[in-house]
């Protein structure tokens, strides 16, 4: 049996067993403008980490920044707040530090 006919076999049993509805992105048109405006030496390696939702740890900071600056503001408890100004102090000094470091490396 050749190659070609295992695959479109293994394909066509996904295909009856449903594993590709509802898959992300269904329905919607591809857009390849990001991709091709990536350097084509980086394209592989930023698909891939695109792909599995990989963000970089400077963007994770700033998501967590923007929850704790909302749960203040909805804080009620003194001692609760004061901890989540404390943690986002850290966070906001990390982000800080991290983002200098990078500066200085360019």
């Amino acid at each position: 049996m050749s190659l070609e006919k295992i695959i479109e076999e293994k394909i066509q049993k996904a295909i009856n067993s449903g594993e590709f509805n509802n898959l992300k992105g269904a329905g919607k048109p591809l857009n390849f403008d990001e991709y091709f405006n990536a350097p084509a030496d980086l394209r592989a390696g930023l698909t891939l980490l695109k792909n599995n939702d990989f963000v970089p740890q400077e963007v994770e900071l700033l998501r967590e920044i923007d929850e704790l600056k909302e749960k203040i503001k909805t804080c009620a408890d003194e001692r609760e707040r004061n901890a989540l100004n404390k943690t986002l102090n850290e966070k906001s000094l990390a982000l800080a530090l991290m983002l200098e470091r990078s500066k200085r490396k360019r």
